[in-house]
């Protein structure tokens, strides 16, 4: 067989693929939201419309949702800003140090991150209110992390990480001489940062805005943990109410995917309008060295506001884990409080949940490895060919990024009880819904690196009379490997720390560890959800440090 048929058969097995897997399921929903007959019915038989216009008269779960993501989304990308000019742009102390930190809420997850405030602030028994009486004497709560703005809390806290990494890679690569003309024509520090670094940025905190915007209208787990007890429910946790009920409305849930999907959709095309946008230029053929703008006694408060980000979102919500999670049982009186570690051993016991953390272990593996070399395929058709289609091809990849991960979820329920195959209710559909949600993030990851590679260097391998897979193997993968690992590790975490995607699709065979946390904080006691959320916690954790130090070595 010709080499180049070698090629052209991967690459294109690896395309077709790669559409099945995202429109597949986007059909699916697309043909249960126009069902009109019997909503539990396999075999559709009677199509419309009025799913749709059902819509129109319960907009309080699209308004709720607004309600939430708008302040979440002005409030991550104000502290994400700001964090990126303190780190990046001036004096502060320990500057690398909480650059790190900063970063780590990303991996703790906001299903994490909302747990551990429901055990902060609640208005009845959250520690925080605890301490308050007592230190007051006062009956009210301090802080309500059931409400809209605990909710608002939440999502801003952990997605304020995001935020601070897509404007970190535009901070860094702004000329700051533009910032010293300024202070040498007599401009203040600040107002340099309000009328240059600011103005600047703008495509980084449009885009920013766009992608934040879009992850907090897909937001399940803050808006499940803390807007459930008050009734009060977005439209990704009403879709998970439909769907969980008996009967399944399928259609009502498939409607209200789609129609959220639309402004998600939306919000993600400004966002890739953002990044290609070139009119705010600052990196030219004329070389610079970054500079920070000196600060004097001010620099410790903008320490601060790096290190009370780091407290509220990192160390105080792990903090009230892993006390929880040692807790006998749940006491409002501090001194009350018996502590065991028989919640862990609960945990380890329960084949249930023992099978969970197995599955999520094997699922993230599975999905980070065949991820990589299945994603790096797709970016080198994408960006190293002249194939016809490959444009059309990205867009493809990139619409999982604007439907939300429960939306495919329905896609991919409903696709898969409809064949036959064997796959509903095994790991193997999760592992696909994973390696489908993942697509955007993982290509992305990957063509970052891809494009920094000399095509010469391939090309040199293929003149030598290399076939393309020996290429690839022996050229492409090693240059990449740095790269390659730390997309590696990406999709490791995201696929342990995946609640939404997953939570429509266990089973009693399939069960994973962010649907279990879920599930224990529906019917079992804080205790067991607070130690199941360290084990997540501790086992992304060892990832990253391990993935980190052999990053290291392979560059």
């Amino acid at each position: 067989m010709p080499r180049l048929s070698m090629q052209n058969l991967i690459m294109g097995s690896t395309a077709l693929i790669a559409v099945l897997l995202v429109l597949y399921p986007v059909f699916f929903v697309v043909q249960v939201s126009l069902n009109v007959g019997d909503p539990g019915s396999r075999v559709i038989t009677d199509y419309g419309f009025e799913n749709y216009g059902d819509i129109w008269r319960n907009l309080g779960w699209l308004g709720n949702t607004f309600l939430v993501a708008v302040p979440s989304t002005l409030v991550a990308v104000a502290a994400g800003g700001m964090l990126a000019w303190i780190i990046h742009r001036t004096n502060v102390p320990m500057a690398s140090v909480l650059d790190q930190l900063v970063l780590m809420p990303f991996y703790l997850t906001p299903l994490v991150g909302a747990l551990a405030w429901n055990i902060l602030g609640t208005p009845t028994s959250g520690l925080i209110n605890i301490f308050w009486r007592g230190l007051t004497g006062l009956e009210g709560p301090l802080v309500n992390m059931n409400s809209v703005s605990g909710i608002v809390w939440v999502n801003a806290l952990y997605e304020g990480a995001v935020a601070y990494a897509i404007i970190t890679g535009a901070m860094k690569s702004m000329d700051p001489s533009l910032e010293e003309s300024s202070q040498v024509l007599g401009a203040g520090k600040f107002q340099t940062l309000r009328n240059i670094t600011f103005p600047l940025l703008r495509p980084a905190l449009v885009g920013a805005t766009a992608l934040v915007f879009a992850e907090m209208l897909s937001s399940f787990s803050a808006a499940l943990i803390l807007g459930a007890p008050i009734n009060f429910y977005v439209v990704t946790t009403r879709m998970y109410q439909l769907l969980a009920g008996y009967p399944a409305d399928y259609p009502a849930a498939a409607s209200l995917g789609i129609a959220l999907s639309f402004f998600t959709s939306v919000a993600v095309w400004v966002y890739a309008w953002s990044i290609r946008g070139g009119s705010f230029v600052t990196v030219t053929g004329k070389a610079f060295r970054s500079r920070t703008i000196q600060f004097g006694a001010i620099r410790w408060l903008l320490l601060g506001f790096g290190v009370l980000y780091v407290f509220l979102s990192l160390f105080l919500p792990v903090a009230a884990l892993v006390y929880a999670s040692f807790l006998r049982f749940t006491t409002t009186i501090l001194a009350d409080a018996v502590f065991t570690l028989n919640n862990y051993r609960v945990v380890f016991a329960n084949a249930a949940t023992r099978t969970a953390i197995e599955n999520s272990v094997i699922l993230a593996f599975g999905t980070a490895t065949i991820g990589v070399f299945f994603m790096t395929i797709l970016s080198w058709v994408i960006y190293r060919t002249k194939v016809p289609g490959r444009e059309l091809l990205e867009y493809v990849v990139m619409v999982p990024n604007g439907i939300p991960r429960i939306v495919f979820a329905l896609g991919l329920l409903w696709a898969w009880i409809v064949i036959p195959i064997g796959v509903y209710g095994t790991l193997w559909l999760l592992l696909i819904a994973y390696i489908t949600v993942s697509l955007p993030l993982g290509v992305r990851a990957i063509s970052a690196v891809l494009l920094q590679l000399d095509r010469s260097l391939e090309e040199s391998a293929r003149v030598c009379g290399a076939s393309w897979v020996k290429t690839m193997v022996t050229v492409t993968m090693p240059l990449l490997k740095p790269g390659l690992l730390s997309a590696w590790m990406l999709l490791f975490i995201v696929s342990v720390r995946e609640v939404a995607a997953s939570v429509l699709l266990v089973s009693a065979n399939n069960k994973v560890i962010g649907p279990a946390i879920v599930g224990s904080w529906e019917v079992s006691g804080t205790q067991i959800t607070a130690a199941l959320s360290i084990i997540q916690s501790l086992i992304v954790l060892l990832v990253l440090l391990v993935v980190r130090r052999l990053t290291r070595q392979a560059s």
